[in-house]
C-alpha cells in the first residue's frame, strides 16, 4: 500500500516535470517569433510567463523534499528524485533566458532588423527545442541512446552561434546602423547557445539516472 502511494506520486512528479518542459519550450518558441514578427505583446506574455516557471519548479522540489522525506526511496528511487531536482534547475535556467530574449525583442524592434540574422537565430532555437524535448522523453522513456543523441546535437547549436557571430562582426563592420543594435542580436544568439547547454545538462542528467554515472562526477576520477 505504501510503495502503491508512492508510485502515484513518482508518476505525479514525472507529468509535472513534462508540463514544465513544455511551459518551457513554448516559451523559447514564442520569444522567437515576438523576435522575428517584432509582436512586443507577445514578449511581454514570455516575460509574464517566467514567472508561472519559477513557481512549478518551486512546487516540483517541493514534490521531491516530501517523497525523500516522508516515503522510503530505494536507490533508484533516489537516483530518479535527485535526477528531477536537477533537471529543474536547468528548465528554469532556460526560462530565464526566453524572457531574456524576450526583454531584448522590446527595444530591439524598435530599430532597424537586420534579416540576414533570423534563419540563423531560428535554426539555432528550433535546434534547443528539439534537444530539450527529446531530452525530456528520454527521461521519460528511460532511453540512453536518445539521451546520447541530444547531447551529441549541442555542437549544432555551437555552430549556429559561431556562424551568427560571424554575420554580426560583418554587419558591424559594413553597417552604418548603431552597432548596439547589431550586438542584441549577438545577445540573443548567445541565449540560445546558452539554452543548448542547458538542454545537453538535462541529458546528461538523463544518462545519470540510468545509468547512476554523470559527466561531472565520475566514479574513481
Amino acid at each position: 500500500m505504501v510503495r502503491n502511494r508512492f508510485e502515484r506520486e513518482l508518476d505525479k512528479l514525472n507529468n509535472n516535470l513534462e508540463e514544465m518542459g513544455e511551459m518551457v519550450s513554448v516559451a523559447i518558441q514564442n520569444s522567437i517569433k515576438a523576435l522575428t514578427a517584432c509582436n512586443l505583446e507577445m514578449a511581454k506574455e514570455v516575460i509574464e510567463g517566467d514567472d508561472t516557471i519559477n513557481a512549478m519548479e518551486k512546487d516540483i522540489e517541493r514534490q521531491c523534499m516530501n517523497l525523500l522525506m516522508r516515503q522510503q526511496p530505494v536507490a533508484s528511487d533516489l537516483r530518479l528524485i535527485s535526477t528531477v531536482l536537477k533537471m529543474i534547475t536547468d528548465l528554469e535556467r532556460i526560462g530565464d533566458q526566453a524572457a531574456d530574449i524576450a526583454e531584448i525583442t522590446l527595444h530591439y524592434c524598435e530599430n532597424t532588423k537586420i534579416d540576414a540574422t533570423f534563419e540563423t537565430v531560428s535554426n539555432m532555437s528550433g535546434t534547443s527545442i528539439n534537444m530539450l524535448k527529446k531530452a525530456l522523453r528520454a527521461f521519460r522513456d528511460g532511453d540512453l541512446d536518445l539521451a546520447d543523441e541530444v547531447i551529441a546535437m549541442d555542437d549544432l547549436v555551437d555552430e549556429g552561434f559561431n556562424h551568427l557571430r560571424d554575420i554580426v562582426i560583418e554587419e558591424i563592420r559594413l553597417s552604418e546602423e548603431d552597432p548596439q543594435n547589431i550586438i542584441d542580436v549577438l545577445m540573443i544568439g548567445k541565449y540560445l547557445e546558452r539554452i543548448g547547454d542547458h538542454a545537453q545538462n538535462v541529458a546528461e542528467w538523463v544518462v545519470f539516472s540510468i545509468t547512476g554515472q554523470h559527466e561531472l562526477y565520475k566514479v574513481g576520477e
